[in-house]
């Protein structure tokens, strides 16, 4: 087959693949949809610095479940440290903020298909000498790490960089995932541990002031969340699937991930 015709014939195969996923999904009726996110997890979720409205690539990927599954979307705030449990008590039918799906989490609540792998990688001053692994990190005790208490990246801190111990007063907590990354620019801390999902994010908008070292500590993958036995799963995995299936994703990954952080 031509190179063309192989193109046309590709081209054919996935618009009928998502022609397909669509005519199959669920139609909820109008239903409104009560989502929740914390607006501090760039680009992932956050206040637009022009607008102060929220945006990003949970917000895109959520209001167009919600056209697939015509649904309307309710957007409200929460602080890290009470979403599971406010999603769990059903106060909030979906929730989102680069939540890692893990075992412990599992017994909480529920979790929607993955929708995002991320790698973890240290981010460092631009300026920063002393480190060049993690390694080096657990070995200069002078060292101190910025994390938010809870999440993944506290986690990775306590178990894959430094002994385990969670009290360790090398971590230094922080409300918020952006407070971290302040710290760090300050130099209050000395590394914040941050998924590739935000990483682009915060070296472009302030070139030359951050930079990543080493090799990535460990794999994540990020669910929505949901109350046990909530009927939306099954619809928000359609949606999901189709989205993959026509380059929705694809297209949300590289507005958030390139466009944005390119535009800044």
């Amino acid at each position: 087959m031509k190179p063309a015709v192989q193109a046309l014939a590709a081209t054919l195969i996935a618009f009928a693949i998502g022609s397909a996923s669509a005519a199959a999904l669920p139609d909820l009726g109008g239903r409104t949809i009560r989502a929740v996110t914390e607006n501090a997890y760039t680009p992932l979720n956050f206040a637009d610095p022009k607008t102060g409205q929220g945006i990003g690539w949970e917000y895109d990927a959520i209001n167009e479940i919600g056209k697939r599954l015509n649904a309307k979307i309710e957007w409200n705030l929460s602080s890290w440290d009470v979403m599971i449990e406010a999603v769990k008590s059903g106060q909030y039918d979906v929730g989102m903020d680069g939540i890692t799906i893990n075992d412990e989490r599992k017994q909480q609540v529920d979790f929607s298909d993955p929708y995002m792998t991320s790698q973890q990688y240290m981010l460092v001053r631009g300026s920063e000498e002393r480190i060049r692994s993690k390694d080096d990190f657990a070995a200069n005790t002078d060292l101190l790490i910025g994390a938010q208490a809870g999440t993944s990246n506290f986690y990775a801190a306590v178990y894959d960089v430094l002994d385990g111990d969670e009290a360790n007063p090398r971590i230094k907590l922080f409300d918020t995932f952006g407070a971290s990354v302040q710290a760090l620019k300050s130099g209050d801390v000395d590394m914040v541990l941050m998924d590739q999902a935000s990483i682009e994010g915060y070296i472009a908008a302030d070139p030359g002031v951050f930079k990543t070292i080493g090799d990535p500590i460990g794999s994540d993958e990020f669910g929505f969340i949901l109350q046990k036995g909530s009927d939306l799963v099954a619809p928000i995995n359609a949606a999901l699937a189709s989205m993959r299936a026509d380059g929705t994703i694809d297209g949300l990954n590289r507005k958030w991930f390139y466009e944005y952080s390119a535009a800044q």
